[in-house]
């Protein structure tokens, strides 16, 4: 995919490689409880591959990004944007969890990949 390397190479991963698997909701809720123990369905779900005992075997592997479509439609119906734009969102979202960014443990960290996000997002839209 095109805008996944575009991602990849403002980030300064222009060789990294990821994979990106676009569910519906039933099968991103199951990997929900399954590796996160969370109930129901999210819209994005990131699993970094360099994280951990082996990440050293292949650096150049970032790890899976999950989209549901059904989520990420709704959310751009709610939104009132296109579905591709709000793909796009959560592909950028996903790609910057798989090389360390986080919104969870602080407001400051997530600013900071919010800032990211929203950069990104200007980059791909005037590429388009």
């Amino acid at each position: 995919m095109r805008t996944a390397r575009r991602i990849l190479s403002a980030l300064d991963y222009p060789d990294a490689q990821l994979s990106i698997l676009i569910v519906d909701d039933p099968q991103i809720a199951e990997f929900n409880r399954t590796y996160l123990n969370h109930q129901g369905p999210t819209n994005v779900i990131s699993f970094p591959m360099q994280e951990g005992p082996f990440a050293d075997i292949t650096p150049e592997l970032l790890g899976d990004v999950v989209i549901s479509a059904d989520t990420a439609h709704r959310e751009a119906l709610d939104a009132g944007m296109e579905m591709l734009c709000r793909f796009n969102e959560l592909l950028i979202h996903g790609i910057l969890h798989l090389i360390g960014y986080d919104h969870v443990h602080s407001a400051a960290e997530a600013a900071i990949m919010e800032k990211k996000s929203q950069t990104l997002m200007e980059l791909i839209e005037k590429e388009e």
